[in-house]
This record gives structure tokens, sequence and C-alpha cells, in this order.
């Protein structure tokens, strides 16, 4: 018997259906193989994802033993507690200031590093930070911002350039020797003879405070100056030697110089004269030092400059932010000059045609075509630094350790580090995760306006 041949409206013959028992349903058959595929991203991602910000949005109505309902009592503390708002207002700097500094440093390094030879080198030599873990790179920067010059590079470069335009202090703790001298304290550090001096007069000027062993370089043997007609003669040395001996306000044999003393004659208040003492510890004023005092100024005895307190409660947040900047500023480069490798040389050397300077043609055409790329760069900084912990934790010492706190450092020390309020520390968490919202939600807009072009 022939088989039957189901007909179109135009005649023509159709490709015969099977019966519905016989079809087997694609769809279903291809979705029950994505949920077992999935089945354990799905577990993993609840597991570390969905159930810990559920439960931490629950614990954060409870309070710190989570024994009692407090509600929104632990937001509220968020906005009044003076330690909380001031890692609040140091997140909101982070959050404002480091991606930006680094998009922008990173777009410099990867435009200016295109065209030269050893381009490639110096990327590679930036991005190398990006190896070192932010604890290490924390304690490197501890060690960077050390107070003491002799131990803190940043000081030790601060320092050098000083004292390339100030001069230092020649002898920071040296005072003069009260019992046998009139030079009396005059301020500011200064000491001034109670007397006058006239022509003639070889003036004595013992100081104390410095052991002999101390003195910087190689100290000649203080010299008694001589009287000189016409000028106002003198000696500064230190009056004490090693193992003791010898007559106060005297020059003993063995008795060391003090090179480079500045002397000054003061009449009315005036400097009419200065003068500095030599190798043996001698000067000699003018004859217009007659009837002068001789005052000895503070910057004689002016304590070392030590530089610069990097992790005072000052500068403390921005030094962390300098570390930040050190070590994702590699990361910035290379996504953008990954872009930068993708933007067509026509419209460069178009514009340039057209009369364009570099720095026009950089402003109007290269940053407008990277502005895909520096959105991606910023956005993922953002969401960086809001959970910026170590390198604050590690750089800032404990002192100024608040003035530096940021939400999720004070997180970690409301809940682990003594305060053992795990509500409050889960309420910040809630908070940190609203502020990042605002940031995915932009990106995840971007990633879709992408997928549509």
């Amino acid at each position: 018997m022939p088989s039957a041949v189901t007909k179109t409206a135009g005649g023509a013959g159709a490709t015969p259906t099977p019966p519905a028992a016989s079809r087997k349903s694609v769809t279903r058959t291809r979705l029950w193989v994505a949920v077992l595929f999935l089945l354990p991203a799905l577990v993993l991602l609840g597991a570390l994802v969905v159930y810990p910000i559920g439960y931490s949005i629950w614990r954060s109505l409870f309070d710190a033993d989570g024994s009692g309902f407090v509600g929104l009592d632990n937001y509220a503390d968020i906005f009044s507690d003076d330690s909380t708002l001031v890692a609040v207002r140091n997140t909101a700097i982070w959050v404002a200031v480091a991606p930006a500094l680094v998009t922008a440093l990173g777009l410099i390094f990867a435009v200016l590093t295109e065209r030269v030879r050893w381009g490639t080198a110096f990327k590679l030599i930036v991005f190398m930070p990006m190896a070192i873990s932010m604890l290490a790179a924390g304690i490197i920067f501890r060690l960077v911002y050390e107070q003491d010059p002799d131990q803190g590079v940043a000081n030790a470069v601060v320092t050098s350039v000083h004292d390339v335009f100030v001069d230092e202090s020649v002898y920071p703790k040296a005072r003069p020797h009260a019992q046998v001298s009139d030079l009396k304290a005059s301020g500011g550090g200064s000491f001034t003879t109670e007397g006058t001096v006239r022509y003639g007069d070889s003036k004595r000027l013992p100081l104390v405070g410095i052991a002999p062993n101390r003195l910087p370089g190689t100290p000649q043997d203080a010299k008694a100056a001589p009287p000189e007609l016409g000028k106002v003669t003198g000696t500064v040395w230190l009056d004490f030697k090693l193992g003791g001996g010898g007559e106060k306000g005297v020059i003993d044999p063995g008795e060391k110089a003090l090179e480079g003393v500045e002397v000054e004659a003061v009449k009315d208040g005036k400097v009419v004269a200065t003068a500095r003492s030599g190798a043996d510890g001698t000067f000699s004023l003018p004859e217009a030092a007659d009837g002068a005092r001789l005052r000895l100024p503070g910057s004689n005895f002016a304590a070392p400059y030590n530089g610069i307190d990097w992790l005072g409660p000052t500068l403390v947040t921005p030094a962390v932010i300098g570390s930040y900047i050190w070590m994702w500023a590699g990361f910035a480069m290379v996504l953008i000059a990954a872009g930068l490798a993708g933007v067509d040389r026509n419209l460069l050397e178009a514009a340039r045609v057209d009369g364009a300077n570099e720095w026009q043609v950089f402003r109007k055409v290269t940053v407008p075509l990277l502005a895909p790329v520096l959105v991606v760069v910023l956005v993922t900084l953002m969401i960086n630094v809001m959970k910026v912990f170590d390198l604050v934790y590690i750089i800032a010492p404990q002192p100024t350790q608040d003035e530096a706190n940021v939400l999720a450092l004070q997180l970690y020390l409301v809940s682990y580090g003594g305060g053992g309020d795990f509500g409050l520390g889960s309420a910040i968490g809630v908070v940190l995760l609203l502020l990042v919202l605002p940031v995915m939600w932009v990106n995840i807009r971007r990633l879709r306006k992408e997928r549509q072009r």
C-alpha cells in the first residue's frame, strides 16, 4: 500500500512528520547536560559567594556575639563611630585618587615607550612589582619610608637633596662650657657672650657636649689664636679630652679644634661681621667687631635634618597610595599598551598631516580611541582599591594606623583584631559590597554594549 503523502496548499509534497512518540527533545537533552556540567560550578558559587553574602547580611542584624537581634543598629554605628568614619573617608580618597593616578601613569608609560627601542625592557621592569605579593610590597615600603635616612631610601634621597641646598649643622649636640664661658643662650638655639670684645683681643669659646671620638672628619688639635692689631681673634674648641685631665677653659694639649663654627659679631642686634673657625679652631673678625658681642648662631647646633615623616599622621595615606601605584602601574601599562597596539595608525597619521602636534594627537585622537580600555582599567582598579587591606596594615605603624584606616582594615580590626564584634564587621562587609555593586553594574553595561557592536 503506498504511503500517504501530505500536500501543501500549492500541491507540493512535504517530508513526513514522525509520530510524537518517536520525537527526541534535543533542547531538553542539552539543558540536562548543561546543568550536569554546570552543577560543580554552581555548588562552588553558592558555597563561596551566595552563602557568605547571605550569611553576612543576616549576621549584620545581630549583636557582637550573635545572641541578640539589633536590626540596623550596626549600620548606624558605622556612620557614628569615629574610627569607622575615618575608614570611610580614607576609602573614598583611595577610590578617587589611586585608580586615576595608576591609569594616568599606565597611559603615559604605554604611549612614551611605544617608540623607543628599549620599550619592552622598560615595560618588563615596570610590570615586575605585580609578581610581588601585597605583604612583601608592604614590608619593602615600610623600609623605604623609615624615618632614619641611613635605613629609609626615601629619606636618604630627600636629605641628600636638602643638604645640597642647605648647610648642615656642624655640631648638633655641642653647648658652651657653662662653668668657664660667658656664652649664654640667646634664643633660637644661639649663644651670645655677655661682655663685648675689643680689637686686639683673643677670645676663647670652649664648647662641650660631644665625645672627642665622635667629631666629624679628622680634627686637629686646638690652637690658641694670637692677638692681631685691628682684629678680634679667638678659638673655638672642645674643652674635653678622652681620659680627662687638663684645666677648664684652657686649651690643653690633645684637646680638639672645632672647625667650621660660624662666629658673628653683633652690635645693637645687628650682625656687623662674621667668620668661621679654621681647622685649628681659630677665627679672625675685622675691626668692625670692636665693641660687639660674639654670637654662635643656632645653625651651628641645630639637629640634623632627618627628612620627611612619611608615616606620620599627615602623609601616611598618600605614602601607602604611593606604594600601591608602584605595584599596579605595570598592570595598567600592559592593558593600555595592548589597546594601543590595536589603534589604527592611519588615524594618527591623518591627524598629523592635518597639522596637529603630538599633544593634540594624544589628547584628541589617542585618548578617545583608548577610552574603552581606560574604562576597563579604571573600573578594575576601583574595585581593587575598595579591598585594600595588606598594604595599610603592614606599612602604617601602630601609632598612625588609625589615620590610614580603610574599610577593609576596619572590618578586620573590629572582627578579629581585638574587637570581636562580628555583627559590626558583617555590616561593614555589606557596605563594601554595596559600594562595589554600582561599579560592577557600570562594568556589566559596558560589556553588554561591546557585545552588541
